[in-house]
């Protein structure tokens, strides 16, 4: 007797996409410190002092800018994360999410 074989799909046959990806997003406001935003910066999206003081420096001249991309779980997290934080020391940070 002969054990039946398992057949792999192929690359054509699979089903699977890619997650979609979301910008999330700092806006500017004008009550947040700065170093606020940049520790939130380095403690939630990984960001160096350098990039995060840059991304700053972005959003408070251009009134928004980039954390990261992310899938959308993930990005809803970090959004999440953020805005509470930020509740939670008495700031009014927003960040917010966009499909890229």
């Amino acid at each position: 007797m002969s054990t039946p074989e398992l057949e792999t799909p192929t690359r054509g046959e699979t089903a699977t996409r890619e997650p979609v990806p979301y910008r999330v997003m700092i806006l500017n406001d004008d009550f947040t410190p700065m170093d606020f935003v940049v520790e939130v910066l380095q403690q939630f999206f990984g960001k160096s002092a350098a990039d995060a003081t840059e991304i700053m420096l972005h959003v408070h001249y251009n009134g928004k800018g980039l954390a990261g991309v992310y899938p959308r779980e993930i990005a809803e997290t970090k959004v999440l994360q953020v805005n509470r934080h930020s509740r939670g020391h008495g700031h009014p940070l927003v960040c917010r999410m966009e499909r890229d």
